[in-house]
Order: structure tokens, then sequence, then C-alpha cells
């Protein structure tokens, strides 16, 4: 009997990140020890279906599919393994951990999760709750400006006000905008954060769909582009004399920080060419920032992480003003790039983690996790069978 962990790495996906995670799965499952683990890949095409086995990955990478390799995972708790879809039948061993891989919709925002919470089966990542606060920027800011931890000032507002025809103009409450037409929606943006702004669909990752804008009409075009990704828009002031300042957090009820890093990014902004395509954005670890400073957002980071339930492993980023070291929460990804030059993993390196242990320890807190919320009861006796 093999004592291996079978462990399953999903990747692809239903997402504008699509080829970010199949790099960033490639590099996993190259690192994992195969003493220790029997690896199952499953690619999940950019259609939704899933594909099992060595051949799942070239398959996707070349855009294809196989009618063959086509599985689902069921949501009982009693298989715990995938079932073939051309013979029905299940595959034999079942499925130890799941590791997703997966960044952007459905599978950094809790639905990815929710199907493997049904299924009883451990996995690497924030939970359900953690996945969908983290990934929604708008959500996230509401949650960690309560917690006392300051962001840059936002207003945020829904693709259907945006298209509709405005009633009775509706207070800012909780920063959003509601019942305004587009000129009342721009006048009131300009007023309240002027330029230049950041606009952002909340719910995507890789800086897909974000325009950096100086002017009214800029600010209309950045929020069309938006609203092809979403159905609500976010737009943040723009931070003087930036840094981006990035930090791995590790770890479920006691999470712990990384040495930061900084991202110099080859254009305005880090946006995806800068992140993924050009390849001349530089990078520094650790950081160059001042000792106390340094200190204060690793605190900061292990304090956002908590706040919003993101257990397992996140990234946390940050934007420093040079000039006068205020420094501002920018968002929390949950399932950060695991490619060879993304930040969560060499951040950890640097902090004396080397990958294959990151990933050894990643599995861990996630059968950790899992063992201990198994120990909560999940059945009640009432005192009469009052429901027969």
């Amino acid at each position: 009997m093999s004592n291996k962990i079978r462990l399953g790495v999903i990747f692809g996906g239903r997402s504008t990140e699509h080829q970010v995670s199949l790099v960033s799965a490639t590099s996993v499952i190259n690192a994992l020890d195969r003493n220790k683990y029997d690896i199952v890949p499953i690619g999940i095409t950019p259609t939704g279906q899933w594909l099992s086995g060595e051949r799942s990955m070239p398959l996707l990478k070349d855009g294809r599919s196989s009618e063959e390799l086509v599985a689902f995972l069921p949501p009982d708790p009693t298989e715990k393994r995938l079932v073939v879809k051309k013979t029905a039948k299940s595959i034999n061993e079942k499925l130890d951990v799941i590791f997703p891989v997966l960044h952007g919709s459905y599978g950094e925002d809790g639905t990815i999760q929710g199907l493997l919470e049904l299924a009883d089966i451990p996995y690497v990542g924030a939970s359900v709750l953690g996945s969908a606060v983290a990934m929604d920027k708008i959500l996230q800011k509401l949650v960690t400006n309560q917690a006392g931890i300051r962001s840059v000032d936002f207003l945020w507002f829904k693709g259907v006000d945006w298209h509709s025809v405005a009633e009775t103009p509706q207070p800012v409450i909780a920063n959003q905008l509601a019942n305004l037409t587009q000129d009342q929606i721009l006048a009131t943006i300009e007023d309240r954060l002027g330029f230049p702004v950041f606009v952002k669909p909340p719910n995507l990752g890789s800086s897909v769909g974000i325009s950096k804008v100086r002017n009214a009409n800029e600010l209309r075009a950045g929020i069309e582009t938006a609203l092809k990704f979403d159905r609500k828009v976010l737009i943040e002031k723009a931070v003087p004399n930036a840094r981006e300042i990035e930090i791995a957090v590790l770890g479920n009820e006691r999470p712990k920080a990384s040495i930061p890093g900084e991202i110099v990014p080859s254009n305005e902004f880090y946006d995806y060419d800068a992140k993924y395509v050009d390849g001349a954005s530089t990078i520094h670890i650790p950081a160059n920032l001042p000792e106390e400073l340094l200190h204060s957002l690793q605190k900061t980071a292990v304090q956002s992480v908590v706040a919003v339930e993101a257990e397992g492993m996140s990234r946390v980023d940050f934007l420093v003003n040079d000039a006068t070291k205020e420094f501002f929460l920018n968002e929390i990804n949950t399932i950060p790039g695991f490619t060879s030059i993304s930040m969560y993993p060499k951040m950890w390196e640097v902090s004396g983690l080397p990958y294959p242990e990151l990933l050894d320890e990643l599995i861990r807190l996630a059968i950790d996790r899992h063992a201990k919320k198994s120990a909560l009861s999940t059945t009640y006796q009432p005192k009469e069978d009052w429901y027969k």
C-alpha cells in the first residue's frame, strides 16, 4: 500500500486568468515531491469541462478538449473521487486533498471551494467565505476598513445604475453611488476623488479590465471597459509617488508574514502585460523599506487576512506613498500566482521557506483545517421525532 498523499491539482477554468493558471499549475506540479504525492492533474477548459489525467495540461495549453477525459467531481461526501462522464464510472482511488491553482472567477471566488466543501475533500487555500470576500475588492475594503485597516479613497456603483434611467438619487452609503445619471456619476467621482483614478472590475485579477484615467472622457471609457468584465465598477483614488509592496501570508488560525517584496512595473502601472508578457518589470526582495514601516506592513498584512478569514495562503498588496510613507491596503489575493516569476513563492523562498517545502506546508494546512472542521458535529437529535 502506498503512503503517498493522492493530490488533485486543478487548473485552467472559466476565467480571464485561464492562461496564467496553466503556467502556475505547471510550476506547482513540477515542484511537488513525487515521493510524497501521487499527483492527479485536473484541467478545466474555458467552457467549464473538467478533464482528468496527464493529458489534460497539454490539451488545455493547445486549446483542445477530449471526450475520453471528461470527468466531474460529485458533491457527494461518500465518494471523494472523480467520475468519468463517458462511462459514468468512478476513478478508483479517492482524492486525499485538492490544490486549486485557479485564478479569478470560478476558482478564487468561493465557488470551487463550495464544491469541495460539499464533497468533503480538504483543499489548499481560503474557505468559501474568505475566498468570496477577498475576491470582491469592494466587500474586502468594507470589511478591512471596518477592522481599522486603511485603503485608498474609493467609490463604486452597479452596472444597472450606469445603464438605467435615474430616479431619486440615493445618499452615498458604504461608498456606493446609486440612482444617478451617467453624468452625475462622473461628476461625483471627479468631485470626491479627483484625478487620476483607477477604474476596476472588482471581481477580476491580473489587472484585467483596469484603466488609469486622468479626465472625465477617459473615465467614461474606463467604466465601459470595466463593465465588460463585471456587474459592478470600483473607482479608486490614485496614490501619489506610489510604490507597490507585496507580502506573502501563510497559516490558518495564526498566520505569519513573509519578507516584503516590491514590484517596479515596466508600464505606468502593473497591468497584465507588465505582469506576464513583456518580462521587463523588476522585483526587489526584500523591498528597501525603513524597518518600522516594514514591520507595520507585515502586521497589517496579517490583520487583513484575519479580518476576511482568508486561511491557508494570501498575497497582500499595498500601495506606499514614497514621500510621506503612508501605506494603503490595495487587495488580498487568496490564490496568488505560482509561476516561476510569481512573488508569493519568491518571497517565502527569501524568507527561508523553499518552494517544495512551501507546497508541503500548504497541503498540511489544508489537511489540518479539514480535520478540525470534521470534528464538529453536523447532526442534532431533537427530544422528539417531531419531523416524522
